[in-house]
């Protein structure tokens, strides 16, 4: 692979060899413009724009989708836009292109919307040409074609301008919310207001937390997809076995299916066999799947729109739990089972923890690990060393999404019809814990599902994995035929 210097030189560092002459790129091109419709959900964001304006009459908003990351010397991480960004411009998987700003420029009757992006790399000689040859980070020949503007027009519905006159769009003298620490270019014109800004962040996340009709087929697509990678791996576990690092072949197996279907990972995917599964967020995958161990599996699936799903099966890598991993699974099933059953619109966000965690609590106290004492919901107790985190957390764009939305409207809020969350208890014995019996030592569980709140209860997007113990067993016997 050649490497690349990130610059306009006439010499590449690889090869020492001079840059091929301006001439030879600047003429016969194919006219290649395209008629592009609107991408899925544009008329949707429209809706979530029009919010925004009203929200903040008068001021100016300013929406940067962030830029590359630098993984090591001169390659990046896949870019993937800043959530508020892509909700506010339905902007789709590979489509999306580093150093985006949304502006909403203030008007006598709302404000008018310019999406400033970088086009395509131009052919016709002038400034900026060598870009399609000489930029290995945004030239055509090095990393493939972006759309025109009015190509991008077209499928986002927004008014578009060229990146390069964001500065002159933000000189005016208005007053000017950011979302921060995406673009340091447009961080550095316009003076931090932290108030402001705070409060700007928090409305664009709450803005999330009532999942509109499109959101929720793009949800129900990404846990579906999730739901088929668990089935891949369920299907390869004695591929697993046999593997040095077997936890890598799990990894691999669904991170396939999430490339496959969709954008990619909603987030690093856990498989974590043995005593890893006591590691809340393990992510070395680096380890040996044994016959007779549980595997911990978390892992979602990123749809194209960047939706994710998060789900969690515990499952006993030889087919069958043994009498104490049965013990635990089942009481952390049954938590689940009452969190579940809390999900109604109304009922307080916390409902659901609680009602799971007192089925936890009950149930140490039930094997002697919490002696005495009275289960009161937000006590701060023994259990605790055996859970350790909270029971669920809203979905969507982000894994953990609307993580800036003001205590009163999330945690301290109640549900609603459309809010997409996980229930997720589980119970976590580390390999050297002596407060506990050496049998329980090194077990890991945890169960995890989807869920949108509907108007008389909720249900379910990722029923297409059993929940209890006999269900997988069962699931995992036909699985391997």
């Amino acid at each position: 692979m050649d490497r690349r210097d990130g610059s306009a030189g006439t010499e590449t560092r690889a090869t020492g060899r001079p840059a091929a002459p301006e001439g030879l790129f600047g003429h016969g091109w194919a006219a290649t413009d395209l008629a592009l419709r609107y991408v899925p959900g544009a008329a949707w964001a429209a809706k979530r724009r029009a919010a925004v304006s009203a929200r903040f009459p008068g001021e100016r908003v300013v929406v940067p989708s962030g830029g590359l990351k630098v993984r090591s010397n001169d390659f990046d991480y896949a870019f993937r836009p800043h959530s508020a960004f892509i909700h506010l411009t339905a902007e789709q998987g590979t489509g999306a292109v580093p150093d985006s700003v949304l502006v909403f420029e203030p008007t006598g009757g709302g404000h008018e919307v310019t999406l400033f992006v970088r086009p395509r790399s131009p052919r016709d000689p002038g400034a900026g040409s060598t870009e399609l040859y000489r930029d290995p980070r945004h030239g055509e020949f090095w990393v493939g074609r972006r759309r025109t503007l009015a190509e991008t027009a077209d499928a986002l519905g927004i008014g578009t301008d060229h990146r390069d006159r964001v500065e002159a769009a933000l000189g005016a003298r208005v007053p000017t919310r950011v979302v921060r620490g995406q673009d340091p270019l447009v961080d550095s014109l316009v003076p931090p207001s932290a108030a402001a800004d705070e409060e700007l962040l928090a409305f664009l996340s709450e803005l999330r937390l009532v999942k509109d009709a499109w959101e929720i087929e793009q949800l129900d697509s990404a846990v579906r997809h999730t739901v088929a990678g668990f089935h891949d791996v369920a299907g390869e576990l004695s591929h697993a076995m046999r593997a040095r690092r077997g936890e890598r072949w799990i990894e691999g197996t669904f991170n396939r299916r999430a490339r496959l279907e969709g954008h990619g990972l909603g987030f690093e995917t856990i498989a974590a066999a043995g005593a890893h599964a006591c590691a809340l967020h393990w992510t070395r995958n680096d380890g040996p799947v044994r016959d007779g161990d549980l595997l911990l599996l978390d892992a979602g699936v990123e749809a194209d729109s960047f939706y994710t799903g998060d789900v969690t099966r515990t499952l006993p890598v030889g087919g069958r739990f043994s009498d104490v991993q049965r013990r635990v699974y089942d009481l952390v099933f049954a938590a689940q089972s009452a969190g579940i059953a809390a999900l109604r619109p109304g009922a307080p966000y916390g409902a659901f923890h609680d009602a799971a965690t007192r089925v936890i609590a009950e149930g140490l106290d039930a094997w002697g690990l919490r002696p005495g004492g009275r289960y009161l919901p937000h006590e701060s107790s023994l259990y605790r060393r055996y859970t350790v985190c909270g029971t669920g957390h809203m979905l969507g764009l982000d894994c953990h999404d609307c993580a800036a939305a003001r205590d009163e409207t999330y945690a301290g809020g109640a549900l609603e019809a459309g809010h997409v969350l996980t229930v997720e208890p589980g119970l976590y014995f580390q390999p050297d814990d002596l407060t506990v019996p050496e049998e329980l030592r090194g077990i890991g569980v945890r169960i995890e599902d989807d869920f949108v709140v509907t108007a008389d209860g909720a249900r379910c997007l990722s029923s297409g994995l059993p929940r209890d113990a006999d269900g997988i067993e069962a699931w995992m016997s036909a699985t391997r035929g």
